[in-house]
């Protein structure tokens, strides 16, 4: 049996057929390797933003993009990347705030005080606070508040849960597949289904 590279895992896409038999549709690689995803996703920032816009000119579906994210999302085992944690801001909602400091048993006046800051991209976005290796909750790659992380921790990475319409939230994805290999990876499988010239 041939071995996949390191940071990349081979599975095959499966589907059923009009009686239900499952069939297999094609082999695909999933890059998992953060340097690969890295590289890869700055290298394709352009394409990206093209794909982007492309996307809202035309009406496909969200169900198929659901299907991939969701079958991307599953092969891929965040707690051991966690590269989230250690690059993005996490913005905090009230409840956020409420849920964590009850976790953690203090008020929320404290839990503001140690552990939120005011972002340096969005003008008064409260977000967690972050040290050299990523968020301040963010342990090796085991986030310390995991069962009450907030709300765009648990959504995360957007593709298909969060705020607005999928199409709404395409804007972000350019730089999430720099970092993400979910983003990578998913919106390098969109644009194979809707036959995009890269």
């Amino acid at each position: 049996m041939d071995r996949a590279p390191h940071g990349i895992s081979h599975d095959a896409l499966l589907s059923r057929d009009r009686d239900g038999a499952v069939i297999r549709l094609f082999l695909k690689v999933v890059v998992t390797d953060l340097i690969q995803i890295k590289r890869l996703g700055e290298k394709k920032q352009v394409e990206n933003e093209r794909f982007r816009r492309y996307l809202k000119r035309h009406n496909f579906p969200e169900l198929r993009f659901r299907r991939i994210a969701e079958d991307i999302e599953n092969q891929t085992d965040c707690r051991a990347c966690a590269n989230c944690c250690k690059v993005a801001e996490t913005d905090v909602t009230e409840r956020d705030i409420e849920r964590l400091a009850r976790y953690l048993g203090i008020s929320t006046r404290d839990f503001v005080e140690q552990y939120t800051t005011t972002s340096a991209f969005e003008e008064n976005e409260v977000i967690l606070r972050r040290r050299e290796s990523g968020c301040i909750f963010l342990e090796g790659n085991d986030c310390t508040i995991y069962d009450a992380r907030p709300t765009t921790c648990r959504d995360f990475p957007h593709l298909m849960r969060g705020a607005g319409s999928f199409e709404s939230r395409m804007w972000q994805m350019i730089d999430r597949a720099t970092y993400c290999p979910i983003v990578y990876n998913s919106l390098e499988e969109f644009k194979d289904i809707v036959k995009f010239q890269k």
